[in-house]
């Protein structure tokens, strides 16, 4: 895509001495206020290089670049330099780009040759995969599609939390309520209850806990009993999580869970102890954070058992040494947030320098009208049954619109899920919200089945060109004069930012950032669309509107790929 800031920049650098045409473009801005442009410069920061006031320097550089094609008016007002494109070479510009490039615009090669890791979804083996791991899951996703689309390579993980104390908790459960017939007929549910009536129970019979303890030394150990039916505990769950993820079409290149690590601790605790980093507190191994502003990072516990900052050390130095990361990206709540910093923190004393490398993306949580998510007190909504209702809510809304029956199936899927996913990527991920169906699956205003709807507008818009004037998308013969009225002209700018939004959105590593400017595209596609009447019978001007029609199109197109929604040619 032509930066237009830089070509402003290129021609304003010939007129001014001491800068650069970098720090010029820096400078360049969009004005808040239509009226005052496309472009402004400020010139204050010219008034001592050129020892004149602002005003009359923005006056002669106004009058040094006001012959250039790049312009339709240049005006100075006050210090500013303000810059009105010229119409029809903006308009020219960027649907070429957006129609050459097609699913590729917006992308770039800017990670060429670097590896970014995205550690994301993650749930808990034998535990219900509902509604408090959407967030990881379909950010991470994002991210990963974000980054992939910039040129990164991009390692997919799914750090399954498959150990740690409550394997025991599960064991023992299993061991004294267990029916293997009933795991297997409906696997997470029937865990969960177990899991539930452990710590029931274990309130008034302390002994159970400390079976716990046991059982997960025994399977650190790698006892053959415990081991088997860890194995058979996590094979169980992991189809039913695969179910989840196919009907979110989501995937990963690593299945690696906190397990995989297990082997790997001692290494990791010897290397702490050379360095003289840890230290007994209480019969447990720690490192002391305390001069850094942390609490104390524990290793190791008074049993010699491990906790999850062990598993996370060494997880980080494998990922380092197998992949040769530039970016190790973790996402996870916010909850989180101490462990991370603790985690970041004992890497950087190791001596490792590639620590800086490491970022925890997090997000806010989701609480039930009821109160927070709990596992233990069976307090949660299982995602799998979120995604079918949306589909069977959809399902009801398309019968009612009389969609072609053949379409039904695939279109109530297509629109549920993504109004799901939609949902969640809309909001900075930072805030917390309370899950509500009834605003989960609202279909009205500015949502994810409205940003879908305007694809398939645009898609029916091209079909019936095609049908009725055998119109294919193409320049030749386009009057693009006639996509300077303000409704087209907007959508075209709004079309033209998408490249430099996906990169904000990797910068920041927030998806919404595309959710909102995609709806933007839309909302200016929908103006467009009432304003002016497209399908004219001008060859010239019809043909102008449709290239705005197919950009409209592959833009909200890539932009939900980028969330992981799939847009449909027809609703």
């Amino acid at each position: 895509m032509v930066d237009f800031k830089q070509e402003i920049a290129e021609l304003l650098v010939q007129h001014i001495d001491g800068m650069s045409a970098g720090e010029i473009a820096a400078l360049v801005e969009i004005p808040a206020d239509k009226s005052r442009g496309d472009y402004a410069f400020p010139c204050f920061k010219l008034a001592k290089i050129m020892r004149k006031a602002p005003p009359l320097i923005a006056a002669e550089l106004a009058e040094k670049i006001r012959g250039s094609e790049l312009f339709e008016k240049v005006e100075p007002v006050n210090a500013f330099l303000n810059m009105f494109i010229n119409k029809e070479h903006f308009i020219s510009a960027c649907l070429k780009e957006v129609l050459s490039e097609k699913e590729r615009f917006g992308s770039s090669d800017l990670g060429e040759g670097q590896t970014v890791i995205v550690e994301y979804s993650s749930p808990n083996i034998a535990k219900p995969f509902h509604i408090g791991h959407i967030r990881t899951t379909v950010i991470g996703n994002a991210l990963y599609k974000i980054f992939d689309f910039l040129g990164y390579k991009v390692v997919r993980i799914n750090h399954l939390g498959d150990y740690g104390t409550q394997f025991g908790k599960m064991i023992a459960a299993y061991r004294h309520w267990g029916s293997r017939e009933e795991v297997e007929a409906d696997p997470i549910k029937t865990l969960l209850a177990y899991y539930v009536r452990f710590h029931d129970e274990a309130k008034n019979d302390p002994a159970l806990d400390e079976e716990a303890r046991q059982a997960f030394a025994a399977l650190e150990r790698g006892d053959a009993p415990e081991t088997e039916l860890w194995q058979w505990i996590r094979d169980e769950s992991l189809k039913e999580f695969r179910r989840v993820y196919d009907m979110l079409d989501i995937d990963f290149d690593s299945w690696a869970g906190e397990s995989f690590y297990s082997d790997k601790m001692p290494a990791v605790i010897e290397e702490l102890k050379d360095k003289g980093l840890l230290t007994e507190s209480r019969g447990a191994q720690i490192v002391d954070l305390e001069p850094y502003g942390l609490t104390p990072a524990i290793i190791t516990k008074s049993d010699g058992t491990s906790i999850y900052l062990t598993r996370d050390l060494a997880a980080a130095i494998y990922r380092k040494k197998t992949y040769d990361f530039s970016k190790c990206i973790y996402v996870v709540a916010s909850q989180q947030d101490l462990h991370f910093k603790q985690l970041f923190k004992v890497l950087e004393l190791m001596g490792f320098e590639w620590a800086k490398d490491m970022v925890h993306v997090n997000f806010g949580m989701v609480s039930l009208p009821e109160g927070t998510l709990s596992t233990r007190a069976g307090r949660v909504v299982f995602l799998e049954d979120v995604l079918n209702t949306a589909v069977e809510k959809t399902r009801e809304i398309v019968l009612e619109k009389g969609v072609n029956a053949e379409l039904i199936d695939e279109t109530a899927k297509t629109v549920g899920i993504g109004a799901v996913v939609f949902n969640e990527l809309s909001a900075s991920r930072i805030k917390d919200y309370t899950f509500k169906w009834e605003e989960v699956l609202n279909f009205d205003g500015e949502t994810g089945p409205y940003v879908q709807y305007t694809h398939a507008r645009c898609a029916s818009v091209l079909r019936n060109a095609a049908e009725k004037y055998g119109d294919s998308i193409s320049f030749e013969g386009a009057d693009l004069s006639v996509l300077t009225s303000p409704a087209a002209y907007e959508l075209v700018k709004e079309i033209y930012e998408f490249p430099a939004i996906v990169k904000e959105a990797a910068l920041k590593y927030e998806p919404s950032v595309i959710t909102r400017h995609i709806i933007d595209v839309a909302q200016g596609y929908n103006k467009f669309y009432h304003d002016e009447h497209i399908l004219v019978d001008g060859a010239a001007e019809r043909k102008a509107k449709l290239l705005l029609t197919a950009a409209s199109k592959e833009t909200i197109r890539n932009g939900l790929a980028l969330l992981g929604i799939k847009a449909p040619e027809r609703m």
